[in-house]
């Protein structure tokens, strides 16, 4: 059973709408509620508002189809903020030397799903560990530059020194190109 819940044009801007909006999503619907009546922002009323309004209206629509539904067994499928219209209200803020800023008055639109079906849940629960392998060859990948550290490294030049003998370039490229790293001194950066 899935339903949604949208409040418009809620005073505010979307971005710290969003930042409310993030702590509910994918969770119980219980635990969201628990997360919003503890949260301080401005936010968190209207969107706990919106909540129990997608949970009575997967309640009533259970109730239309004929099926028993438990309102803890919900949870928040999919929650997002939309940015609402700002036309017409530009207003002027006094600024310093007579100057003034201007400013625009943010509206939002909030819109929350719930469901109660469980197979999408586990599916979300199983990508995260289906991506673990992946994870593990970028781990592995990032410790092969370390074989760059016990590369040997190109000795150091002074201002005296005169070209080096043709046999230590050959003894260079012989390493793996990536193992080379060029090493400045001091006198080569001034």
């Amino acid at each position: 059973m899935e339903a949604i819940a949208k409040t418009k044009y809620l005073k505010g801007s979307p971005r710290k709408a969003r930042l409310v909006i993030d702590l509910i999503r994918g969770r119980n619907v219980s635990q969201a509620l628990a997360i919003l009546k503890f949260t301080d922002k401005r936010a968190a009323e209207p969107i706990m508002k919106c909540l129990d309004s997608a949970i009575a209206n997967a309640t009533y629509k259970a109730e239309q189809q004929n099926i028993a539904i438990d309102p803890d067994d919900l949870w928040v499928k999919s929650c997002f903020v939309d940015m609402g219209p700002t036309k017409h209200r530009r207003r002027m803020r006094p600024a310093p030397q007579g100057r003034a800023y201007r400013e625009q008055r943010h509206y939002c639109h909030i819109t929350i799903e719930v469901s109660s079906e469980e197979v999408e849940k586990k599916v979300k629960r199983e990508k995260p560990v289906a991506e673990a392998p992946k994870k593990k060859e970028a781990a592995s990948k990032a410790a092969k530059p370390t074989a760059k550290k016990d590369a040997p490294k190109e000795p150091k030049k002074t201002k005296n020194a005169k070209a080096e003998p043709a046999e230590e370039p050959a003894k260079v490229t012989e390493a793996p190109a990536e193992a080379v790293v060029p090493v400045e001194t001091e006198s080569e950066k001034a």
